[in-house]
């Protein structure tokens, strides 16, 4: 494993909601932040960024990723915990193996993302920060 670890939804939460120097990137498209939802920053402290790993309409990945993570305040070497967020768990472990890579972290994926797979019913949010009933909002 190129990164710190995976966590469930309510790890990540605890992470970043006890530790100070703890940071959520969400890495979802504007899109997914704005028809879906997103994490509750005043819940977390503040402590929440949002920075895309792919960018809508092509797809490709964010030449700017590890910039923006800087903006939001992340050095490497700094030893600041950063948990990564997409939408099922997938990007975000592309995120934490980059992060980790340019030294960053320790950095961890949640398993399952904001929204988790999709579920016996064609639909997701069985799963995920969502439906483990973490606060988010609606952008």
């Amino acid at each position: 494993m190129s990164y710190a670890g995976d966590l469930t939804p309510q790890e990540a939460f605890d992470l970043v909601t006890t530790d100070e120097r703890a940071l959520l990137v969400d890495v979802r498209t504007d899109g997914e932040w704005t028809q879906i939802g997103i994490p509750d920053a005043d819940a977390l402290g503040g402590r929440a960024a949002f920075v895309e790993w792919v960018q809508a309409p092509s797809g490709r990945q964010n030449p700017q990723f590890l910039t923006q993570l800087a903006e939001a305040g992340l050095a490497p070497g700094d030893e600041r915990p950063v948990v990564f967020l997409c939408r099922s768990g997938v990007r975000s472990v592309a995120a934490a193996q980059a992060a980790t890579a340019a030294g960053l972290g320790p950095a961890y994926n949640v398993l399952d993302g904001f929204e988790g797979g999709i579920g016996p019913d064609g639909q997701r949010g069985h799963e995920g920060w969502r439906a483990a009933g973490l606060p988010w909002r609606q952008r």
